[in-house]
Order: C-alpha cells, then sequence, then structure tokens
C-alpha cells in the first residue's frame, strides 16, 4: 500500500507544478496579497491532502469512521480531477507553442495576453468538474430520483397486469450523515405507493452496527405485499478484518435479525409466491453471486421447487448473474432484479445521452435490458460507497410496472 502511494505522490505533485503555471498565467500580474494567497491556498490544500494521506498509510484506518473517509476521498477528487480534465489542454497549447517555436526557428515572441487569454480557458474549463464535484458531495448524494419503467410479459398473469414493484438498491447506510435527506428519500420511496418493495443488497457498506442509527429510518419502508431483501458483497463483511470466523458470523447474523427486525423478509436462495387474487408468481431471492466477487449464491436451490411455467421475478444483487445463470436457467425467469454497480456514481444522462466509465466494466449498469423475451433493471443505487457523492448519476428509486401483452 505504501509503495503505491509513494508511486502516486510524485505524479501528483508533477501535475499540480503542471497546472500551477496555468494559474500563474492567470493570476501573476494581480497585486501581491491576492496573489500570494491564492498561492498558498493551491498549494497548502494538496500538501495536507497528501500529508494526511502519508498518515493514514501508518495507522489503522479503522480509527476514522468511513463516512468521514470517503469526505476525504471527496477533497482527493477536487484536488486531482479538475486537473487532470484540464491537462490535454494544457499539453495541447504548449505542444503549439513548441511547434511554433521550431517553425519559426526560435524566434517566437512571447505574448503574454494570448497566455493569460489560455490560461483563463483552462481554468475556467477545471471549474466545469470542480463545481460538478462540490455539487455532488453538497447534494447530489442525497438527490433522489424515481426511474419508472414499463414492462410487457405474455406470461404474466392476469391479475398482476398493472401491478407496481420498487426497487431499491446499495442503501450502504453507513455512508450517510444526514438523517433529513434520507428520510426525504425513504418517503419518496414509499409516496410510489407500489403493491411490492424489493431491497436488492448492500444495505451496509461491512458492518451491522452501520444500521444501528438508521434501523428506524429504514423500518418505515412499506408496501401492501410486503418488503422483500437479498444480501450484496457488501453485506457478508468480506472487506474488513475480523478477529474472528464467529464474529464475522456473528456480524451477518445480526444484519440478519436487523432486517427482520425492519419487517423485511430477507430471502436466502429461495423464493416465496406473491399471491393476489387466487394468482401467484414466484419472486426468488438469492445470495450474492457476481462473476468477479464471491459467489454465495446457489441460483438451482432457488428454483428448485418453483412450479414449471410459472412467472418468475429474481433479485440478484450483482447484474453480471443475469448473463451467467439467470438466463440459461431451464426454468424461465422473466425479470430480474440487480444493483451494485451504482453506475459508478459518476456519468452523464441527459437526453439522448448516457454514459459511464462504469459501461467499460459492467455490460448491464444502470436501467432496464432486453433479451429475447427477458429484462433486468440494474438499480443505480440509493447510497453511496468510496466517494462520498454523486456527479450525473444521481441515487434511484426503481419503479417497475408489470403489464401483460
Amino acid at each position: 500500500m505504501l509503495s503505491r502511494i509513494l508511486f502516486i505522490i510524485p505524479i501528483w505533485i508533477i501535475v499540480d507544478l503542471y497546472f500551477f503555471q496555468a494559474l500563474k498565467s492567470v493570476v501573476g500580474h494581480w497585486q501581491l496579497p491576492a496573489k500570494q494567497t491564492i498561492y498558498w491556498a493551491y498549494w497548502m490544500f494538496d500538501l495536507l491532502l497528501i500529508l494526511f494521506i502519508l498518515y493514514l498509510s501508518f495507522i489503522d484506518s479503522k480509527i476514522i469512521p468511513t463516512r468521514y473517509g470517503f469526505l476525504f476521498v471527496g477533497f482527493v477528487f477536487i484536488s486531482i480531477i479538475p486537473k487532470l480534465f484540464a491537462l490535454p489542454f494544457l499539453l495541447l497549447e504548449d505542444l503549439t507553442r513548441l511547434g511554433s517555436y521550431i517553425v519559426h526557428y526560435s524566434s517566437e515572441k512571447t505574448y503574454p495576453e494570448r497566455r493569460r487569454f489560455i490560461g483563463q480557458l483552462i481554468l475556467g474549463i477545471s471549474t466545469i468538474p470542480f463545481g460538478a464535484i462540490i455539487y455532488g458531495m453538497a447534494k447530489g448524494k442525497y438527490n433522489y430520483k424515481v426511474h419508472r419503467s414499463t414492462l410487457y410479459f405474455k406470461d404474466l398473469p392476469q391479475t398482476f397486469d398493472g401491478f407496481t414493484i420498487t426497487q431499491l438498491s446499495d442503501i450502504h447506510c453507513g455512508s450517510f450523515t444526514d438523517h433529513t435527506a434520507v428520510k426525504r428519500g425513504i418517503e419518496l420511496a414509499n409516496a410510489q405507493k407500489s403493491d411490492l418493495m424489493v431491497l436488492t443488497g448492500d444495505l451496509v457498506n461491512n458492518e451491522a452496527e452501520e444500521l444501528d442509527e438508521w434501523q428506524s429510518t429504514l423500518a418505515r419502508l412499506s408496501a401492501p405485499l410486503g418488503v422483500y431483501s437479498v444480501l450484496g458483497n457488501h453485506d457478508y463483511g468480506d472487506y474488513i478484518a475480523w478477529p474472528s470466523s464467529d464474529a464475522k458470523q456473528a456480524n451477518l447474523n445480526r444484519l440478519k435479525t436487523m432486517q427482520r427486525e425492519m419487517g423485511f423478509r430477507l430471502l436466502m436462495d429461495e423464493h416465496v409466491k406473491i399471491e393476489k387474487n387466487g394468482q401467484f408468481f414466484n419472486l426468488v431471492g438469492i445470495q450474492n453471486w457476481g462473476k468477479s466477487f464471491a459467489q454465495y449464491g446457489d441460483l438451482h436451490k432457488s428454483m428448485q421447487t418453483v412450479e414449471e411455467n410459472t412467472f418468475s421475478v429474481l433479485l440478484s444483487h450483482d447484474p453480471t448473474h443475469w448473463e451467467a445463470q439467470a438466463l440459461q436457467h431451464p426454468k424461465p425467469i422473466h425479470l430480474t432484479l440487480a444493483g451494485h454497480t451504482h453506475g459508478m456514481q459518476f456519468g452523464i444522462e441527459i437526453p439522448g445521452l448516457r454514459w459511464s466509465p462504469v459501461k467499460y466494466i459492467y455490460k448491464q449498469w444502470a436501467g432496464v435490458y432486453k433479451i429475447g423475451f427477458k429484462y433486468i433493471n440494474v438499480n443505480r443505487g440509493f447510497g453511496f460507497i468510496g466517494f462520498s457523492g454523486r456527479v450525473g448519476i444521481w441515487p434511484e428509486i426503481s419503479v417497475i410496472t408489470l403489464r401483460k401483452g
């Protein structure tokens, strides 16, 4: 870990020095107090971040609450990403100047006004990601959006035509700091008045105790036909050290108990029948199964007693499970509800354009996808982890309407 940090820090400083040239070209002609203040602020911010990173590499990081660690990651992003965003423009300007210098046989004159204009342009460009990250940390991570989808199935029992499901995923309650905002999100989920509520994993980051201060808020989630949940990769406590395997298992058992206390029906490689007016569909819930993550789930066990030629909805945290197993299962799984990707909490979603770096990792990373007559909905996540914010990919409440046709 320390070796990687020592490798990254010099690169960080080089980028800082390079970007500083653009800053100097803009403020270099200012009066001394203002200019000096900006220079000091620029370097002190990064110096403090670097010193804190070095400090963290020598201590037990568990002494710092997770939510504050994620906030620190946000400050690192504020420092680095705007500069990286501006870096291609800086390089282009310097290459242009170098080419002009060579062509004119070292006789090129200096044009401070031009350099100042280019510097202003580059600083202006860098304020776009800077402002976006600030907004994402302050407001964006609680900017809950309802995404509605209407899906048609010829095999849907008639009585479920128009049936609605609200899906939440990746709550990661250990990252939250704002009770009012989270309560607003829960109320928005309930306000959809869906027939069924489901949660597709990652209720916590690592430990069941993260849920303590949020249990009463999440317990407000309700639907006429119940609230059902499954486990995600973070719910097992796999990413931190435990004093013993018994302690790790006790943590998982406590999380299961707390879900029951909140009124959630946790599905562990099993299915239940959702019944209405004498008809039913199968709600199947599998433990976490991912191509690149722990594969606790057993789809065969979950589907073993599912009746032939009946309609099934699968709750499976990781969307890679859909193509790996669910699509090929001999008993048709008509709809899979997943999460996990968070849309990387960073991207662009505007009419005609939907992009996030996570698309290069996951084929199905946000929203509805269809192969044949089978669908998957990948929820963008209700919470956040790693980076204490969201930029462009807002926290999601999915509302899915099932239609026969």
